[in-house]
């Protein structure tokens, strides 16, 4: 029996390392293969549903942990405001066209035309 089955379904944190850095990861445990873990997190963009998948090696694991349902969002969403940066860049005084950078606070930088 694979040892942190008894995770499996379960929302856990797991902080591991890669090298000489350690990374934390937070989803949902979905496997326990024997020689690594696997973690799921669905995630929103643009509409559109889409998860990642972490496999991690049982060597690389440092620390795995179950993780409080209130602490971490069902689904995280990355929705990108377009209509309040056209906003901030009229109010700016700088155009909203192409050449803009799309930042707010840095003008858009005028091209030199071509001779």
């Amino acid at each position: 029996m694979a040892p942190y089955s008894s995770f499996l379904g379960r929302t856990v944190t797991v902080q591991y390392r890669v090298g000489d850095v350690l990374l934390v990861a937070c989803g949902t445990f979905v496997g326990d293969c024997g020689r690594s873990i696997f973690l799921e997190q669905h995630v929103e963009m643009d509409g559109k549903r889409n998860y990642f998948r972490w496999e991690i090696p049982y060597p690389y694991i440092h620390h795995i942990e179950e993780t409080i349902k209130s602490e971490v969002p069902e689904v995280a969403s990355f929705e990108v405001e377009a209509p309040a940066q056209k906003r901030f860049a009229a109010a700016a005084g700088s155009s909203s066209s192409a050449t803009s950078t799309g930042v707010p606070g840095i003008p858009s930088l005028s091209r030199p035309k071509p001779i």
